[in-house]
């Protein structure tokens, strides 16, 4: 055999190569190790292979919103077609407005407030009221943006801007401050008077007003014609967009033909949504402790540092992460209270946070409620000799009371009983002491009382005897 053909021994390490791995297990590999021990459970999987029940309510539509009707109109409509209990959207499209519209299904509507503030991308048709000197004029106005130019009218187009909501707009007419990041000037019509520029701005920005302020600049007034939006957040026009038929398409394959591959192909899981925040990986399961697991985290249990697999660089305090499984499942977002470094460094506390619980409770089987005194009291309540909330009742045995210790109870010692009893006696003669005042003013009463009409006989003797005297004095002299 030659020697081209023999596996050769190497103390390298093997490598593995996840930047093709899906969602939230990209780039795997580059996550910081903390530990590799844990317990595999066979519960849950991956957000791609899920049933398809699991799969529909735990995904979102990436839909191409048509013009004209609302984006609530299109978010019942949804709703009906797929027969799902509830749906959201990330973000609120005007009827005339189309293009892309995230639209959360079930479980995935818990997401709707973090997609709701990301940043958006439109594309926007401006007209303006008057001729402009030259194209060129427009060509510096917008290219100037885009190279962050130091003219004080051109400024005001780009970062914090002051702007009022439009005179047809469902929120309240309110000066407020929206951050444009970014415009670029694609097409200008000097004929018509027209152009076509895109814009990267924050959420809640209204370009119908963007594009007032671009007329007032050129001093000839502007007001836009079309709107479409091409990005919400992370996800674009170019990530698997479907129409409003392409659904109602693959939910007819799926009622009639049980082909369940198109309507895959329409829903995306909820993990592709949260690509881009930090990552932390917890535990399957750990036998010491029960607020390591995920189950224990879905009933809002502390995420511990014992508990944690890997972590992504770059973590700082108050950052949002998400917290996912071994499979790649998001368990819940939540509000970093270490470092990276911290973690790196430290073998206790508590990481993060639970911001918003995502995946459902019972996906993973319990692991706390399984030691033999609880299995023990699941049979007594079964057999009765307990109540349904555990409690004892009149058929309790009386060895039950020294095995089971209620936690609800405050456990006392001899030690505290006898200083229960003391406190007790002082109390008792506290009270003794507070009755007394009142005994000594009864007795200091009568005693006054009685010391009053001595006083008075006293007084009474002398004037007798002032009295037999003169009377003595009178018989005396009339002898």
């Amino acid at each position: 055999m030659s020697e081209e053909n023999w596996i050769k021994p190497s103390e390298k390490p093997p490598k593995l190569k996840t930047s093709e791995w899906p969602l939230l297990l990209k780039d795997y590999e580059r996550l910081n190790s903390r530990s590799n021990h844990f317990t595999p459970i066979v519960a849950g999987s991956s957000p791609l292979n899920r049933n398809i029940k699991d799969y529909i309510s735990a995904g979102f539509i990436n839909l191409d919103k048509p013009a004209n009707p609302s984006s609530h109109e299109v978010v019942s409509w949804i709703k009906r077609i797929l027969r799902v209990p509830k749906t959201g959207h990330s973000g609120t499209l005007d009827p005339k407005v189309s293009g892309c519209l995230i639209v959360c299904i079930d479980r995935a509507t818990r997401l709707v407030k973090s997609q709701q503030s990301a940043g958006k991308e439109y594309v926007c048709v401006f007209k303006l009221h008057g001729s402009v000197e030259s194209k060129r004029k427009v060509v510096e106005v917008y290219f100037m943006l885009f190279c962050f130019c130091l003219l004080l009218a051109l400024e005001r187009l780009t970062g914090a801007l002051f702007q009022r909501p439009p005179l047809i707009s469902a929120v309240k007419r309110q000066l407020r401050i929206r951050t444009v990041y970014e415009n670029k000037l694609l097409e200008y019509d000097e004929e018509r008077n027209m152009g076509v520029f895109i814009v990267k701005c924050e959420a809640g920005t209204y370009v119908r007003t963007l594009c007032v302020h671009l007329g007032y600049i050129l001093g000839v007034g502007g007001v836009m014609q079309e709107l479409r939006r091409i990005r919400s957040g992370h996800t674009s026009e170019k990530d698997n967009m479907v129409t409003m038929h392409d659904v109602m398409d693959a939910q007819w394959l799926y009622d009639n033909c049980q082909d369940e591959s198109y309507l895959r192909y329409v829903i995306s899981p909820l993990e592709k949504l949260l690509v881009g925040m930090k990552r932390i990986v917890v535990k399957d399961s750990a036998v010491i402790r029960t607020s390591d697991k995920v189950n224990a985290i879905c009933y809002g249990a502390k995420i511990l540092l014992p508990g944690i697999l890997k972590y992504e660089s770059g973590i700082e305090l108050n950052d949002d992460v998400v917290v996912m499984s071994t499979k790649g499942e998001a368990v819940c977002l939540g509000i970093a209270l270490m470092t990276s470094s911290t973690i790196a460094g430290c073998d206790h506390g508590v990481v993060a946070k639970i911001k918003r619980v995502i995946m459902e409770r019972d996906v993973y089987p319990r692991r706390w409620c399984l030691g033999p005194v609880a299995m023990k009291k699941k049979q007594m309540i079964k057999a009765g000799l307990l109540d349904e909330f555990g409690k004892p009742n009149e058929r309790t045995p009386s060895d039950w009371h020294k095995i089971y210790i209620n936690p609800n109870v405050k456990e006392t010692s001899e030690s505290e009983n006898a200083e229960n009893e003391k406190d007790k006696r002082n109390d008792d003669e506290e009270e003794d002491d507070g009755n007394q005042p009142a005994k000594k003013m009864k007795i200091e009463t009568l005693q006054t009382v009685q010391n009053d009409s001595d006083d008075e006989a006293q007084i009474e003797i002398p004037e007798k005897k002032k009295k037999k005297k003169k009377k003595k004095e009178k018989a005396l002299e009339n002898e």
